[in-house]
């Protein structure tokens, strides 16, 4: 198997995705060892004393802002993901400077790190608002991506390659609307900016296989895309809080009534398989034949959420909330 022997790090391990990666790896991947590296004590020592124990753990202090402290962690290691992100949309219009520092700049010494070190492979994980952004978090991460896919030319012929996943909002991952409408729910009353909104959803583990998959899979320069549904926010309000008085707010700064995965400027590069869309680079050292297998998309094609077929009912909602 691919993951046996591997030293495997991950950015921002004590997060929602940090820590589902981790329980899916030690239950059904048994790395050789299994890096969190994050910045926060208090979360990495909850995270220890919640059963959080296996001997093939570490856990390692750093921000990714911190470049020679990356470097330190990533000795030895195989494989690194890379999560750790300023994600809150108001935070980071607020806050431009950090959001740069953390989402941009954490990006590239995260490169620097793995090239210095040799690291085998490396994936990022973006966002759907890292297409046409229109907020600062978005922004950041298209640029993160950038990063990722260019920083393949410069390992030439070392190991390293770098790779990304692009995909939707996480079913109940912190931050998420599911727990604010969950939380308001108790008041009688949830807020909702516009009746007309879209989303892609994914679920925690989900997208954890996902990345274990494209991971395996990767060539160096890819972002990938998973097949995901998406859910009107008026559905979404009848399968968390069926209930409630409804407030409309009105569309806050920074975000879309609808998101896309795939632009149409994207497409006629990308490829189409059974369970996911392959953005290929537009590189010279880029191998037209790594993904020939995967088909090419008709002209004009756009992966948004409000023209997506595949809907996520209530009910299947509600069970994955749960």
């Amino acid at each position: 198997m691919f993951w046996e022997n591997k030293v495997v790090l991950i950015t921002g391990g004590t997060g929602s995705f940090g820590k589902m990666f981790i329980k899916v790896m030690l239950r059904d991947f048994h790395p050789k060892k299994l890096i969190v590296f994050s910045r926060d004590e208090l979360k990495q020592h909850e995270m220890q004393t919640s059963g959080y124990d296996d001997p093939s753990l570490r856990f390692f202090i750093g921000d990714v802002r911190d470049s020679s402290r990356l470097n330190r962690a990533m000795n030895e290691v195989d494989v690194v993901i890379h999560a750790a992100a300023l994600k809150q949309v108001p935070a980071c219009e607020y806050n431009p400077i950090e959001a740069i520092m953390t989402n941009v700049m954490g990006a590239r010494n995260v490169i620097d790190a793995a090239l210095d070190t040799e690291v085998e492979r490396v994936i990022g994980l973006s966002t759907d608002k890292a297409v046409n952004p229109v907020n600062l978090y978005g922004a950041t991460k298209l640029v993160a991506e950038k990063l990722f896919v260019q920083a393949n030319s410069y390992s030439g012929e070392k190991p390293t390659r770098f790779s990304c996943v692009r995909y939707g909002n996480v079913v109940g991952s912190r931050g998420s609307v599911i727990p604010l409408f969950a939380q308001q729910r108790n008041n009688g009353s949830v807020t909702v900016t516009d009746a007309r909104m879209t989303r892609f959803w994914i679920d925690l583990e989900q997208g954890v296989k996902f990345v274990i998959n494209c991971i395996e899979k990767m060539n160096g320069g890819e972002v990938f895309i998973p097949k995901i549904p998406s859910m009107n926010i008026m559905d979404l309000v009848e399968a968390v809080a069926p209930k409630c008085k409804i407030k409309f707010i009105g569309i806050r700064p920074g975000e879309k009534l609808h998101e896309t995965l795939v632009s149409e400027d994207e497409s006629w590069h990308t490829v189409e398989l059974d369970e996911m869309y392959v953005i290929e680079p537009l590189h010279a050292w880029w191998n037209a034949k790594n993904w020939s297998n995967g088909g090419k998309l008709p002209e004009g094609f756009r992966y948004s959420s409000n023209t997506n077929i595949e809907k996520l009912s209530v009910g299947e909602l509600r069970k994955l909330a749960k």
